[in-house]
């Protein structure tokens, strides 16, 4: 009889590169022209990022070079869900930006139906926030991955614990 393999369909954001992606971004702003006397201000609260700046407009700018850095350090943008804008302290807004950890039942629905959509023999069980794939093939678990990968989901995945 042949052993089983399996891997694990996980969902993480990288807290200490988002933090490093904060820093890069806050030393761009602080020499950036266009930011010059701002009170522009990003922070990492827990899992949530929250920005801060003049107005609008200026709002959205501190998104596009944050989205930029975290980019280049790898991290996944499809797993940040923005809040709305609102005013704060001293004339400026604010948003709050949740750091999505984990797979919610919705989207483990979503991708459980990919799997059996794909036909092949394997087993597809959710715990907690990660979804596990077992079957006999090697061969059926990377096109299970692949088939995960050309999906189109809500939020970006990863997988581990191959063996």
């Amino acid at each position: 009889m042949s052993k089983e393999s399996s891997f694990d369909i996980v969902s993480k954001v990288d807290l200490s590169e988002v933090a490093n992606a904060i820093n890069i971004a806050m030393k761009e702003i602080k020499t950036r022209y266009d930011f010059k006397g701002s009170k522009s201000d990003i922070s990492l609260e827990k899992d949530e990022l929250v920005l801060i700046s003049d107005d609008e407009f200026k709002l959205e700018q501190l998104k596009d070079v944050l989205i930029g850095k975290l980019i280049k350090r790898g991290v996944a943008t499809k797993n940040i869900q923005y809040g709305k804008i609102e005013p704060a302290s001293g004339g400026t807004v604010r948003q709050r930006a949740k750091l999505v950890q984990g797979i919610d039942k919705e989207n483990a629905k979503k991708i459980t139906t990919i799997i059996k959509n794909t036909g092949l023999k394997v087993k597809s069980q959710v715990q907690d926030d990660q979804i596990r794939v077992s079957g006999k093939s090697k061969d059926d678990l990377q096109k299970v991955i692949a088939a995960i990968r050309e999906a189109d989901l809500p939020i970006e995945v990863q997988f581990v614990n191959y063996r």
